[in-house]
């Protein structure tokens, strides 16, 4: 697509790409990303790759886990993440485990789907596709996530909806235009305006792949990867 391509030199002792499918588990519907990454790149830049991609801010220890190895975080004691994606040898149809805030943990899954030439022209690393709102940072992990997404679809949040439509409908439609010098009903509907604006943060930072290919090409993704060192 135009915006998501640039130039990029190409030969024959280039590095392969390797193409991930990340998601996490214990949700439904599935939240998940398709990334291609030369495999130059080290595990520490796939874990900026996959903040970046996913919608998570890097404010949290992270760790792989990958052959009974596990890298990450020096903090907690781990093998040092500078190691090549290369220098790994993963096969295609590989799988390992990327955890994110080990507190309240975000587990993810991760599959190698494929193994190719650089592709004349294209940006790396580079954003295939993905579905799903990235969870808040410090929602209570996956359970808690799931709490306050379905909070955002019960009764009061219906109710709280149906009340602002019914001043839209007074006002604007009507031409009761005296019910805005009501200071209790505007007390009242800036209540209902806050709880609307907190229950849509309490779905998640939207994904849009045109934005995510933006700021993996200005490099963003290799300050997410320094956050937690």
């Amino acid at each position: 697509m135009p915006g998501d391509e640039a130039p990029a030199a190409a030969s024959d002792e280039a590095a392969d790409i390797l193409q991930f499918k990340i998601w996490l588990k214990g949700l439904s519907p599935m939240i998940w990303r398709r990334v291609q990454v030369s495999e130059d790149a080290t595990l520490r830049e796939l874990h900026g790759i996959f903040q970046l991609t996913m919608g998570w801010e890097g404010i949290h220890l992270f760790s792989f886990d990958l052959r009974a190895v596990r890298y990450g975080s020096h903090e907690l004691g781990m093998r040092s993440p500078d190691e090549s994606l290369g220098d790994l040898q993963l096969r295609k149809g590989a799988r390992f485990a990327y955890e994110y805030d080990l507190n309240i943990p975000w587990d993810h899954e991760v599959r190698l789907e494929d193994r190719f030439q650089i592709q004349p022209r294209r940006h790396y690393p580079y954003c295939v596709d993905g579905h799903g709102a990235c969870p808040p940072e410090d929602c209570g992990g996956p359970a808690g996530f799931l709490e306050r997404r379905d909070a955002s679809y019960s009764c009061e949040a219906f109710d709280d909806l149906t009340r602002m439509a019914d001043f839209i409908n007074e006002v604007v439609l009507k031409e009761r235009f005296e019910l805005r010098r009501d200071t209790d009903l505007m007390e009242e509907l800036r209540d209902v305006l806050e709880r609307m604006q907190m229950r849509e943060a309490w779905k998640g930072r939207p994904f849009a792949r045109k934005g995510v290919n933006d700021a993996l090409k200005k490099g963003e993704h290799l300050e997410l990867m320094h956050q937690q060192w």
